[in-house]
């Protein structure tokens, strides 16, 4: 006993007190902590100190019950019997197994062995019924315990098969048993076969439903077969003791237990424990079915042996258990996945701490939920602390059965997701080597039933020098290449944990080396020559002297030329010239749609000022806002429009400028009366709503615009600009595409009040390029307004719907439908995508020269398919809002991912992922 007393005093030297009847979960998570001297003689005294646990006054012994009435179910076994009826049947609480025998094998004794098994357990002999339990009629499930029989294994002969066909195809029939059903009612719920590959290799198959077995179960039934085998196989009796209590006796015992005091004081700890405990809600490829599924399959790993030891080093310094650690680290991952900080995740306890049923077979595994709060941001050191003190504590209460607890707690139930976690973390020591029988080797094959049991599932093993892994998933929810690199996280993360444990959670490394590559370099890899050293009104001007006597404007019936819209707005800007307008000085414009405006803002341009574009239909206080926040000089308008304007702005010197424009002195002395504007200088200003607040100006630069443009020009055919429509308010961005690509490219634009007049307009038959918002765009489709020489139609501003876009594509002319993505704050598109029939919905990538980060809250990219908020950089951006330099210095930060001096990145509150191949999804605010 002196082994076990020292054993004991190393656990209380960590704080663990062991209970009467066992403390698994603490030996469990203590196991990795200790000297592997002690773990060794813990495995050799094993039953001294069982009996010294069971001589403890507070032990209670599980007794034979009486079988007068048939027994009931164990909790456990009562939640599957439900959820089988539920659900109808499955494959999801199969448990197969396969032992691949190579030697001389006597089949008769292969068959007494199993045949004894059965004899000895009960449970495998039983089914599961419903009848009247009581005297007041209620009907309920109970155990029938059926005859015992011996056993005719059914044999399989492969051996005709070419011999590189036989293992292959024993699999495939492995495969095929575990995905069979059971019937709980009927049975049998223990199946055996036996695959014949040739005179001296077979495979043993065998499953279980879990309703009679569990993991330790399987463990139990190979030795117990090798151990009865080998006797038979000689001649001699079976040498296994009787067993002293079979599971119904541990049914009807735990029943009786759970009872008063005991239960109340575990159900009150985990009401606290649980209390509020969120559902988990992992990133996943498709929607969650209404209904939740099992299909699954699992992808292996392992943690190399420099990383294994580091972690063990860890473990004895920070006086944790390996447990502990794989705990916290897969909670930091699930956080860095989620985005979550409070981390539910279930784990499995034997649940066998007492002496009879430890050689039983038998459904003990019970679950517990461990809850990790990760909040505050803590280093992972300090998080480990967190998780060894959540462990210790749930140690004493693991023995209320997980649908008891459910049960109580009584959680907002779905049939979409597995009730109070919705992952689950298995550690476990390395499992002992099967012996082999004389003159045969024996090994143990791992069947794949193609099941999940849970949405995501990670199992560890803890070998000699190395940690062994697996992630089983539903394939219903994620794809293979999403578990794939969730792997690699996990990989690099323990290895960011193994080098720096005082790293805080967001700080560890999480993408791998690869993955970063791609995603801040192979996906922004957008740089592109456009004509950077001029400004928008150059590019009209090159365009008017190439083609003078082209159709630049349509409005009504009026058409104006290259040559005399250019002419036209150069009078205009010498005027402007003469008022003080110059670089960085503000022209407001408010005008009716018509040629007068397109004329204005070049005017404007050419004078080297900047437009503050003002709509007609704007309340006078905004209009008064807008002109005296940007501080505008001179006011653009036309006659007709005056008196709508604020009263103080009337009273401003006016006189007319050009023929239709009349120009308002707000202020005097301000410009520099100069026309040299350069590609820095400030082109125009346009306001937000100011639905979330005052309004803001957003201060966009000639070289910002130009580079729309130059992406423009490299994405869209000539054909597409022969006569773009200009339908979109000047206060929006999208007019800049519209109005600047035609007009650089020697389109026609077709300037309309709005999207849904364009039937109504005289050159609509002429239009071949649509640019407006999905919900105009649904009016013309729905009114059949849509001209039939349109052949392309942008759509940005609003969700496009797949239903809408294949609705544009059944119109004849129609080839091309472009879905837009971007934030005034970035020149009108910064993401864009040629969307498909019936395809995925996404924004796309970026446009040239744009870059495209998606991260979290603490500004670190998160992986593909991982939700975080997009930010956006590049030659695109603002220069940040027009006079806010502490709102611009808020939302308009650092690049730290840019290999520009000085670049800066726009935060634009947009929730996205990236998908594997670099597109982006759009998911919201």
């Amino acid at each position: 006993m002196k082994a076990i007393a020292e054993f004991l005093g190393r656990l209380d030297e960590r704080g663990i007190k062991v209970r009467a009847d066992g403390d698994e979960l603490a030996c469990k998570a203590l196991r990795g902590a200790l000297t592997q001297e002690i773990r060794s003689e813990l495995a050799k005294r094993k039953d001294e100190l069982l009996a010294f646990l069971a001589s403890d006054s507070s032990y209670d012994p599980i007794r034979p019950a009486s079988r007068d009435e048939a027994p009931p179910l164990s909790f456990a076994q009562q939640r599957l019997w439900f959820l089988d009826s539920l659900e109808g049947g499955g494959a999801a609480y199969s448990m197969p197994a396969a032992l691949r025998m190579d030697g001389p094998l006597h089949v008769w004794a292969t068959e007494g062995s199993i045949s004894d098994i059965l004899r000895r357990h009960e449970v495998l002999r039983t089914v599961f019924r419903e009848q009247e339990t009581g005297d007041d009629g209620h009907r309920g499930p109970v155990q029938v315990i059926m005859p015992w029989q011996p056993v005719r294994l059914p044999v399989t002969d492969l051996a005709d098969l070419p011999e590189t066909l036989r293992d292959a195809e024993a699999m495939r029939l492995a495969s095929e048993e575990a995905y069979r059903l059971f019937d709980l009612e009927s049975g049998p719920l223990f199946r055996s076969g036996l695959i014949r590959l040739d005179e001296e290799a077979h495979l043993l198959m065998i499953n279980m439903h879990h309703i009679v077995s569990d993991g330790w179960s399987v463990e139990i039934l190979i030795r117990e077969m090798l151990e009865l085998y080998g006797a038979f196989a000689e001649g001699r009796p079976s040498p296994l003791p009787d067993l002293t209590v079979q599971y119904a006796d541990f049914a009807v015992w735990q029943r009786e237990r759970l009872t008063g005091e005991a239960l109340q004081g575990q159900l009150s700890y985990w009401k606290r424990q649980l209390s509020g405990a969120p559902a988990l809600e992992l990133p996943t490829d498709r929607p969650r079915p209404p209904i939740q599924t099992f299909t699954g399959t699992t992808q292996r790993f392992v943690i190399r042996n420099e990383t294994t030891e580091a972690l063990r080093r860890l473990s004895r310094d920070t006086d944790v258990s390996l447990f502990m650690i794989l705990d916290a680290a897969f909670s930091a991952l699930l956080l860095r996945h989620t985005g979550q900080a409070d981390i539910p995740i279930g784990t499995p306890v034997a649940n066998r701490n007492h002496r009879e049923i430890e050689p039983l077979i038998g459904f003990f595994v019970n679950t517990i939920v461990l809850r990790t709060d990760l909040s505050g941001d803590p280093t992972f050191t300090e998080l480990l602390a967190r998780v060894r003190q959540m462990t210790l504590d749930a140690s004493p209460h693991q023995e209320i059965p997980f649908d008891r607890l459910v049960e109580e707690l009584q959680p907002e139930r779905s049939l979409s997701r597995h009730p109070l976690f919705q992952v689950m973390l298995v550690v476990e020591s390395a499992s002992e080597e099967i012996p082999d029988l004389p003159g045969m080797r024996l090994t143990l094959l791992e069947v794949e039933p193609g099941i999940s049991r849970f949405e995501l599932m990670l199992s560890m093993e803890e070998m000699p020098t190395e940690i062994a892994g697996a992630f089983e998933y539903n394939t219903d929810l994620f794809d293979d290449d999403r578990i794939t690199r969730m792997i690699g996280h996990f990989l690099t993360l323990l290895k960011g944990i193994a080098e720096d444990p005082e790293r805080r959670v967001s700080e560890l490394p999480l993408l791998t080396r690869a993955e970063r590559d791609q995603i801040l370099v192979e996906w922004n890899d957008t740089d592109a020559k456009y004509p950077a050293d001029k400004c928008l009104h150059h590019l009209f001007e090159e365009q008017a002297e190439r083609t003078p006597d082209a159709v630049a404007l349509v409005s009504e019936s009026q058409q104006i030329t290259y040559s005399a819209l250019n002419a036209d707005a150069e009078q205009l800007a010498r005027h402007l010239v003469s008022l003080g307008v110059g670089p960085e000085v503000l022209v407001g414009i408010c005008t009716q749609r018509c040629t007068e405006m397109i004329t204005g803002l070049l005017g404007i341009l050419k004078a080297g000022g900047a437009y503050l574009p003002l709509d007609p239909d704007y309340p006078k206080d905004r209009v008064s806002f807008m002109l005296e926040d940007a501080g505008a000089q001179v006011l653009l308008t036309q006659e007709g429009l005056i008196s709508g304007l604020p009263e103080h702005v009337g009273r401003h010197d006016r006189e007319g400028v050009l023929p239709g424009i009349v120009g308002i002195r707000l202020r005097h002395g301000m410009g520099t009366g100069t026309r040299r504007s350069r590609p820095e200088n400030l082109a125009y200003v346009l306001y937000t709503s100011g639905s979330t607040g005052v309004p803001k100006g957003i201060a966009i630069g000639h070289r910002s615009a130009a580079a729309l443009v130059g992406w423009a020009e490299r994405v869209y055919e000539r054909e597409e600009l022969v006569a773009v429509l200009a339908s979109t308010s000047l206060c929006f961005d999208l007019s800049v595409y519209e109005i600047f690509l035609t007009l650089a490219t020697g389109g026609r634009l077709v300037i309309v009040r709005n999207a849904l007049t364009l039937p109504n307009h005289e050159a609509s038959e002429s239009v071949t390029l649509i640019n407006t918002v999905p919900s105009a765009m649904r009016e013309l489709v729905g009114s059949k307004g849509v001209p039939a020489s349109v052949c392309t139609v942008n759509l940005a501003g609003e969700p496009l719907s797949q239903r809408l876009v294949n609705d544009i594509y059944a119109i004849p002319t129609v080839r091309r439908v472009y879905d837009l993505y971007g934030p005034s704050e970035d020149t009108t598109y910064s993401t864009f995508t040629l969307r498909k029939r019936d395809g995925i919905t996404t924004i796309g990538k970026p446009v040239s020269n744009t870059r495209t980060y998606i991260c979290d809250k603490h500004l670190r990219p998160v992986p593909a398919g991982v939700l975080g908020e997009l930010q956006i950089s590049g030659d695109g951006l603002a220069r940040g809002y027009y006079h806010r330099p502490e709102l611009t210095a808020e939302k308009f930060i650092p690049d730290p991912f840019g290999d520009k001096p000085g670049s800066h990145m726009y935060v634009t509150g947009d929730l996205c992922r990236n998908l594997p191949d670099g597109n982006i999804q759009y998911l919201g605010r």
